[in-house]
């Protein structure tokens, strides 16, 4: 066993089974040239994915464990009004968006088990997506070339995060960048969706007329159940066979934010003392209440990690630009030259990035 599995053991609550789960995956990744092949993926009920074109190497890819659609999406959700919703606390975590008037919550307690719900509000066509692993919560336009895709798991991994596929011509998508990396769709690129993670109380406040995902009896799932106890504590990743950045915490919580073609990378801590933090026209805030949904076994006990709301300032207002709170060996895996912004000048509230504009920390006391 390598010393950073020893190091995950000793920084988890559930060291006996994640022992032998890292065993398991010892073998798997000392293996995975002879599995990662369009051969064996061909026999796995892919025989329509169209192999010739890809855009990354075949031994990225590893298995998660469940085969496809294995981790079911939701493809026809069903929700109810928020006044009319009970059972959910107040501090879990849940996906919202606004769309064209229609405001809608997507627990985490639900997506944990089903990673992608493919819905319509207010016309568009949207896939929300969340990767435990990476605790990457990502919307999608679903329309693409003037069709309309519909997204389930393959059961498949790349540097850890959700590989996702549609069923139209079975091309493989990476849940974290929103790319198609295999099939016919190589190259192709799915629009990213404004969306916030935040407290279901925090989602209540802001649309008193909202909806919010509810069950489907028929899933049978431990719904509030966190199946990744102690993950986002642990030292390392699971699963994760790339480098790690230097100068943060693997696991660490990040900022990253994606709009208009420019990523911005930003330690969540930094938000949270600092905060509120100007990058430019970009405004990170951080407020309290929210639950992690990878801490305690059950997602409403979950330490405090907080909300972040990530806005732009347009014509002297704020609007939500697409981000998502994910750990710093995501953004290193997929954007390795991207500088993560850990700290405030300490002479000066501003300072000059090599990629940014004029950054600013308000040095407030985090609330």
């Amino acid at each position: 066993m390598t010393t950073a599995s020893r190091i995950f053991l000793r920084a988890t609550p559930f060291r006996d089974a994640i022992q032998k789960l890292v065993f398991v995956c010892a073998l798997v990744t000392s293996t995975v040239s002879v599995h990662a092949s369009p051969d064996v993926w061909r026999q796995e009920g892919w025989a329509s994915t169209d192999f010739s074109k890809r855009s990354i190497s075949w031994d990225e890819i590893t298995s998660g464990g469940p085969p496809k659609d294995g981790i079911p999406s939701l493809d026809n959700p069903r929700f109810i009004a928020v006044k009319d919703e009970n059972s959910i606390p107040d501090q879990e975590p849940v996906i919202s968006l606004t769309l064209n008037g229609g405001s809608r919550a997507y627990p985490l307690r639900i997506l944990m088990w089903h990673e992608i719900a493919n819905d319509t509000v207010s016309g568009v066509p949207i896939a929300v997506t969340y990767c435990p692993l990476c605790n990457a919560a990502i919307v999608f336009n679903r329309r693409i070339f003037g069709q309309t895709l519909t997204f389930g798991t393959t059961g498949k991994l790349r540097r850890s995060d959700l590989v996702m596929y549609d069923r139209e011509t079975e091309s493989w998508w990476q849940q974290f960048t929103g790319d198609a990396i295999v099939g016919s769709l190589t190259g192709s690129k799915l629009q990213v969706i404004p969306s916030r993670l935040e407290s279901f109380a925090l989602f209540k406040d802001r649309n008193p007329n909202g909806k919010v995902l509810v069950p489907d009896a028929s899933a049978q799932r431990s719904y509030g159940r966190n199946p990744y106890e102690g993950y986002d504590t642990s030292a390392i990743p699971f699963l994760y066979r790339g480098e790690y950045p230097e100068g943060i915490q693997p696991m660490a919580r990040v900022v990253a934010v994606r709009d208009r073609e420019q990523a911005i990378a930003v330690s969540m801590e930094l938000v949270r003392t600092e905060g509120p933090i100007a990058i430019g026209q970009y405004r990170l805030s951080w407020l309290a209440g929210q639950a992690s949904a990878l801490d305690h076994r059950t997602i409403a006990e979950g330490r405090d990690v907080g909300t972040i709301i990530a806005q732009r300032n347009v014509d002297g207002h704020l609007e939500d630009v697409p981000y998502d709170v994910t750990f710093a060996f995501v953004v290193h895996a997929f954007h390795p030259d991207l500088e993560i912004i850990r700290a405030c000048p300490a002479a000066a509230k501003q300072v000059s990035t090599p990629h940014l504009q004029e950054l600013t920390c308000s040095r407030k006391a985090p609330k």
